[in-house]
């Protein structure tokens, strides 16, 4: 009997150990793939932001060339301020596009070449115009100013890189859709009565952002009655938002990955905490308010 009873244990213990392993093992694999799969992304939008950074130069410098074409021709005088404000209006639309946008990327580069194939024939016809010893030691000028300029536009670029940086951060707000709110009774049946109400659910989905930072993430919740009050159980209940400490009502901790995500958020109520009217809640995330609803309570 006793004999039987240690091979059982013995047999336990090593099918314990097999789905121990076993479940290491997967972890070990996720956990890798997560941190491959983050840093590929953050390489992927770096190589992004750079290639962007490099059009918007390209174009400026294409900008200069053009600048510093002269003839006495009026008609290709004319035809050349033609291309230098479309050149110009290309950068401006550049810069408001995100890095991310690969396919007005690949426009923006054909567009480009078309624009330095223009501007060869350009060449070749003031070449052609312009024989004179008087306008080759103009074009020598032109040349050097648009040395001097480059330069300058060399240290401008920092200016332009800080300002891309800048509207990379603004892309990777996370923003919602989809918000919700309901008052749940003690069986967790949805009522609008406040009487019954124990608990507030507040539920939105998180859009999908690949210029995101991923990994976890807190969730906070705001609600705020009808006079104003802020729906909260603790002075201690805090986070950041705006270089200053204020109160929440509920918060979460979500794992983010990028895609488009589901989440809700629950808040305990105390008797005799709700009043009757319209009620505001807010939901912030990485120190920035993601999204904001109205709902009434009877």
């Amino acid at each position: 009997m006793e004999n039987t009873e240690n091979k059982k244990s013995h047999k336990l213990s090593r099918t314990t150990l097999i789905v121990g392993s076993i479940s290491l093992a997967v972890i070990i694999i996720l956990g890798v793939l997560y941190f491959k799969n983050r840093s590929e992304m953050k390489m992927l939008v770096d190589e992004m932001v750079q290639e962007k950074e490099m059009l918007t130069y390209e174009f400026e410098t294409l900008a200069l060339d053009y600048d510093s074409l002269k003839t006495n021709s009026d008609t290709l005088n004319l035809m050349l301020e033609m291309e230098r404000e479309k050149i110009s209006h290309l950068i401006e639309e550049i810069q408001t596009i995100k890095a991310t946008n690969a396919s007005k990327i690949r426009e923006y580069k054909k567009e480009l070449m078309s624009l330095r194939s223009v501007m060869k024939n350009f060449v070749v016809q003031i070449d052609s115009l312009n024989q004179s010893n008087k306008v080759l030691k103009e074009e020598n000028q032109q040349y050097k100013k648009k040395v001097s300029t480059m330069q300058n536009t060399y240290t401008q670029l920092e200016v332009v890189k800080e300002s891309l940086q800048e509207k990379v951060k603004i892309a990777s707000k996370l923003e919602t859709f989809n918000m919700e709110a309901e008052g749940l009774n003690s069986k967790g049946r949805e009522t609008k009565r406040i009487s019954r109400i124990s608990k507030i659910r507040l539920c939105f989905s998180i859009q999908k952002n690949i210029t995101a930072k991923v990994g976890e993430k807190n969730i906070y919740l705001r609600i705020l009655r009808p006079d104003g009050a802020l729906l909260y159980h603790s002075k201690d209940d805090l986070f950041e938002h705006e270089n200053q400490k204020i109160n929440y009502s509920a918060m979460r901790t979500i794992e983010y990955g990028g895609e488009e995500l589901d989440v809700c958020l629950f808040y305990q109520v105390d008797a005799g905490e709700l009043i009757e009217g319209e009620y505001i809640a807010d939901i912030f995330a990485d120190g920035r308010n993601i999204g904001t609803l109205t709902f009434n309570l009877d």
